[in-house]
Order: C-alpha cells, then sequence, then structure tokens
C-alpha cells in the first residue's frame, strides 16, 4: 500500500477519482508509471517538433535582414502560399498534440505520488527543449527586446525613446504597435537586452538565443519552486508540477515566444518559496530581481511582507515588516537605478501595455463597445472610452490593497485568525492570487501568459477538482486556440486571411473534437466526471 503522505491527503482533492486512486488501479512504482507515460510523453514530444518546423514558415523573424531569410529552404516555406498553409497546418496540429498529450499524461499516470515526478519532468524536457530551437511564436516581443537592447547600446533611454528612435530599426523586426512606445521592463531586463547584444554583435538570430535562455530559466524555476510550494500549503507538489508547469499554455508562451515573463514568474514564486520558509530577506531579494524584469510582480511585495511578519503578528509588527519588505526591494531598485543611469524611469512606462485593447477582455469591450455607442451618437467617445479603463485601473488597484490588508483569517466562515503557520501562508497566498487576478481581469488587455500567472499562484494553493479544474481545461484551450489564429508572420503577398482561416478550422476541429468526441479526453471537461481509470493487464 502507498503511504505518501501527498497522497493520502489528496485522495478526495486529486485530479483522479478516489476509486481511481485504489492501489489495483492507480500506477505506484516509477518504472510503471513510465511505461504508462510514454505514449503521451511520445506524443507531446512529437507536437513540439511539428511546431518547430511550422516556425520556419511562419515564426517570427527579421524581416529585411538576416542570413536565415536568404536560406533555400526559409524561402520555400514563406514565401509561396502552399509552404506557408503547410507550415500552419503543422505548427497547429504540434501544438494542439501538446494540449491533448498534457490531458492524457495525467490520465496515464492515475493518481499522484513522488514516483511520478521523475515522469513529468522528463516530459517537461521533452517538450521543451525542441522548442528552443524555434523561431519565435505567436509573438515578436523578442525582436522588440532586441531593439531596447541597442538603445541601452548606443546610451539611450528606453523610459523616454521608442524604438523608432534607433536607424533602420524596422529590419529588427519589431511589431510597429511598440516602436514609438518606452519600455515597461525593469533594469535588471534592460541589462539582459543589453548583453543579448553585445555578445551577438547586433545578429538577430543570435540575440534570440540569450533570451532564450533566460526563458528556459524561469521554467527550470517553476520546475523547482512550485512544487515546493505547493508541499508547503498541503497540496500535491507532483500535481502542482503537472497543472502549473507542464501547462501547454505556459510552454507555448514561455518557451516558443521567448517571453520574459519566464523569468519574471520564476524569480517571484522562488522569491515567495523563501518568503514563506522564514528566510524573508532572500525571499524579498529574489522578489525585487522579478520586479526588476516586469514590475507587475510590485503586487507581491505587501503579500511577502506579511510571511514575514508571520501568523499571530498584530498591526505594529505588519507594519515594520511591510516597511522592512518595501525599504529593501526599493533600496535594491534604486542601486539598480543608479548604475544603469536611468533611476526609476520605469515607473513612467508602466501604463505602456494599457495603450491597447483586445475583444475578451472584459473591460477593454466594455469600454470601447460604450466608447464606439457614445461616438455614434455625437458623444464624447474617447473620454467615455478612458474613464471606463481608468475606473478598472483604479478598482483593481483597491482590491490589492484590501486584500493585503485584510487580516488573514478573519472572514466568512473564519471568524478567528488562523495559528497554524501552513494555513495562514497558504491563505496570504491565495490572497495574493486574487490580487493578480483583479489586475489581469480588470485591464483592458489580457494576454494568453497573463493566465500562466494566475495558473501558477493559484496552483500553489490548490485548484480542486470539479468546476475549477475544468475551467482550466477551457482556458488552456481557448488561450491555445488564441495563440494559433493571432499572430503568424506572413509576408504581405500571402492571403492572411486564408492562412488564419486554415489555423481557425484547425484549431476550431480539434479542440471540439477534444471537448466532444475523443474517447479519452471528451470525460474531463464534462461536469461530475474525472481522470479515466487506469487499469493495469495482470501479469502472466
Amino acid at each position: 500500500m502507498v503511504t505518501s503522505k501527498f497522497r493520502e491527503r489528496e485522495v478526495g482533492s486529486s485530479l483522479a477519482h478516489p476509486e481511481a486512486l485504489g492501489d489495483s488501479n492507480a500506477p505506484v512504482h516509477g518504472t510503471v508509471i513510465a511505461k504508462a507515460a510514454r505514449t503521451a510523453i511520445l506524443q507531446g514530444f512529437i507536437g513540439s517538433l511539428l511546431m518547430v518546423a511550422g516556425s520556419v514558415g511562419v515564426g517570427w523573424m527579421a524581416t529585411t535582414s538576416g542570413a536565415l531569410i536568404r536560406t533555400p529552404i526559409f524561402i520555400m516555406a514563406r514565401t509561396s502560399p502552399v509552404g506557408v498553409i503547410v507550415c500552419t497546418v503543422m505548427l497547429c496540429l504540434g501544438a494542439l498534440l501538446l494540449l491533448r498529450s498534457w490531458l492524457r499524461i495525467a490520465q496515464r499516470i492515475g493518481g499522484w505520488n513522488p514516483s511520478s515526478r521523475p515522469v513529468l519532468r522528463r516530459a517537461l524536457w521533452m517538450w521543451a527543449v525542441p522548442m528552443m530551437f524555434s523561431l519565435p511564436l505567436f509573438s515578436r516581443d523578442a525582436y522588440a527586446y532586441i531593439g531596447q537592447g541597442r538603445l541601452m547600446e548606443q546610451g539611450l533611454n528606453p523610459y523616454t525613446n521608442g524604438i523608432s528612435a534607433l536607424s533602420n530599426y524596422f529590419s529588427l523586426g519589431p511589431d510597429k504597435l511598440w516602436t514609438e512606445a518606452p519600455t515597461p521592463y525593469g533594469p535588471l531586463w534592460l541589462w539582459i537586452e543589453q548583453g543579448a547584444v553585445w555578445v551577438s554583435a547586433g545578429v538577430p538570430e543570435l540575440a534570440l538565443i540569450p533570451f532564450r535562455l533566460a526563458a528556459l530559466a524561469g521554467v527550470v524555476l517553476l520546475a523547482v519552486y512550485v512544487p515546493r510550494l505547493a508541499a508547503l500549503h498541503g497540496v500535491n507538489p507532483e500535481r502542482a508540477l503537472w497543472l502549473g508547469v507542464l501547462n501547454p499554455v505556459l510552454l507555448i508562451n514561455f518557451i516558443a515566444s521567448a517571453h520574459n515573463d519566464s523569468l519574471m514568474l520564476g524569480l517571484v514564486v522562488a522569491g515567495l518559496y523563501f518568503a514563506s520558509v522564514k528566510r524573508p530577506v532572500l525571499g524579498i531579494v529574489l522578489i525585487t530581481a522579478s520586479i526588476a524584469i516586469k514590475p507587475i510582480t510590485l503586487i507581491a511585495l505587501p503579500f511577502a511582507g506579511l510571511l514575514w511578519a508571520g501568523t499571530r503578528a498584530g498591526w505594529g509588527r505588519r507594519m515594520i515588516c511591510w516597511a522592512a519588505t518595501l525599504g529593501l526591494s526599493l533600496g535594491l531598485l534604486a542601486a539598480a537605478g543608479l548604475v544603469n543611469g536611468l533611476g526609476f524611469g520605469w515607473l513612467g512606462a508602466l501604463q505602456t501595455p494599457g495603450a491597447v485593447w483586445i475583444w475578451y477582455a472584459p473591460v477593454g469591450l466594455l469600454a470601447h463597445t460604450a466608447g464606439l455607442v457614445v461616438g455614434l451618437f455625437g458623444g464624447p467617445g474617447v473620454p467615455v472610452t478612458d474613464i471606463i479603463q481608468t475606473a478598472g485601473t483604479a478598482v483593481s488597484a483597491l482590491a490589492i490593497v484590501w486584500l493585503a490588508v485584510r487580516t488573514p483569517g478573519r472572514g466568512f466562515g473564519m471568524p478567528a485568525p488562523l495559528d497554524d503557520e501552513p494555513e495562514f501562508n497558504k491563505t496570504v497566498l491565495r490572497r495574493m492570487a486574487w490580487a493578480f487576478a483583479a489586475v489581469v481581469v480588470l485591464a483592458p488587455v489580457i494576454q494568453p501568459w497573463y493566465m500562466v500567472w494566475l495558473l501558477v499562484f493559484f496552483t500553489v494553493t490548490g485548484i480542486a477538482d470539479g468546476p475549477q479544474l475544468r475551467t482550466v481545461f477551457y482556458l488552456t484551450a481557448f488561450f491555445t486556440l488564441i495563440a494559433l489564429t493571432d499572430q503568424l508572420s506572413v509576408f504581405q503577398w500571402i492571403p492572411i486571411d486564408v492562412v488564419r482561416g486554415v489555423a481557425i478550422a484547425i484549431a476550431v476541429s480539434f479542440i471540439a473534437y477534444l471537448v466532444f468526441f475523443d474517447k479519452k479526453t471528451h470525460v474531463l471537461f464534462r461536469p461530475h466526471r474525472g481522470i479515466l481509470k487506469l487499469k493495469l493487464k495482470p501479469k502472466s
């Protein structure tokens, strides 16, 4: 009989039905688990390879410079409609196979116990490593990073200058949306950008490598600290590793797209872990490093202060810990600003991402619909849009303050403060997750990788079976669909509507198959169902 404390604790909240966790059905030994999960891992590996192959035709690259664009295989894949469509098909099938593999590996493992962790890590490496060799997919932010690194190298202030301040900037391949915008990143990421430009001697294809390595480092940090942080809260660490780190939306947006959110998130999760195990100074240093990548993780600071204060802290100790947390973090950021000569210039650029909106962001849709309607009747449409978006930002800020200040343990169903330290820490981080959720949901734009922030923060504090888990499945499918149909790099003489139509048709059909027709996966999307039992054949 398996006696793992994590397994005993998670029988009621595991992904599988309780009866599927019985010793007669769930694999226990590592060799059995590895054999059971082999097909799912291989399927995901093939999907990752297909994505790399598809990136040859529709991945992002510097548009008018570089050696790759003159290579025969790239010419063939990118200059003809047939080549582009074939690459689009491979890309879509690859990402969707990865989605199915993620669902199936949990079914094949059956029960979560420590023996499954090596199998999950093997899957992570086999799915992630091939993507390291793809062109940037679904986003060309990596080329904006190169432009910002060149600004730093030329002594220009990226907090006041857009990439358009560079001569021949368009040859770098950045999104035109951001060429006039100031940099919304912190000093640590600016140094990484500058270093990438320096080591690559300005060659865009080579400059991508440091960004890939930074993204991989972030995923490694998550693979290490998500299970550890989950275990501190009584959440099964193997299940957390699968749910929060192997998720295809994370791999697609962190590895394939090479977003700096990967390193940002990895650092803040590591920092929260050390803050939870009473090493607050190290934790705050790591969280500050995360802020120095992308300042959005400033939200984590007051909650790190609460972890430092502890379970029985009164308001006096809390105020002291909050002040110490803020002072240490701001001191480190001030030192970084002094070294690079840019000070706190990133504060003025924090609104850069808010300059756009997207249709599935509730506040963005409401604000721009209201503005359009008011404008049609001759009213001040633009001010109405701005007011609604500003109101959303204000409400999210108030939510952060309320969630941080509210005494943990006092609320509905919890009339007294929490004396149990793990439960206290779990409550603090759960409220931090809701604070990030408020910022994301009330923003005018919601990018797919924003979902990954929330997924990780909620995973380490527990995502229950039933509606919560099904919500993750549906959101994962939705944001995979968005990625596949949103940003594809296609030359202007290729009919983009046809290419996008092919991508939409494949993605929608495959996801509908997973949800409604696939005999193995459709049960995951239906109420009152769970993972299928894994029935092992008896040895003869």
